[in-house]
């Protein structure tokens, strides 16, 4: 089992930044391949990043590449989403995902991952 907590959302002015932090418990955080989905009020989750269990290998959908930045430190059992050029259609519940997969093209899809936290919501005025 993993438990997934995310923290770090709030309200922000387009233009600003943001900082998610998304903390791990349970199974061993450092073999685990993380991703970050969004869900905007009345639309579908979507992908949004995913960060590979070394760090090594990441991706973005394309609309955040260049503004959000995925990292993880392996000894905080920490992975975080670092939100810039924030712009209103960013506004959506954030969440993290924890999977034991191997890291690929899968990561896109919401069945990839096998554990979910619980949402931080993000909002965005123009």
């Amino acid at each position: 089992q993993v438990q997934l907590v995310e923290s770090g959302g709030g309200l922000v002015q387009a233009g600003g930044s943001l900082r998610l932090s998304c903390a791990a418990s349970g199974r061993t955080f450092s073999s685990t391949n993380m991703g970050w989905f969004r869900q905007a009020p009345g639309k579908e989750r979507a992908f949004v990043g995913a960060i590979s269990w070394s760090g090594r290998s990441i991706n973005y959908e394309d609309s955040v590449k260049g503004r959000f930045t995925i990292s993880r430190d392996n000894a905080k059992n920490t992975v975080y989403l670092q939100m810039n050029s924030l712009k209103p259609d960013d506004t959506a519940v954030y969440y993290c995902a924890a999977s034991a997969r191997p890291y690929g093209s899968s990561n896109y899809y919401s069945y990839y991952y096998d554990y979910w936290g619980q949402g931080t919501q993000v909002t965005v005025s123009p």
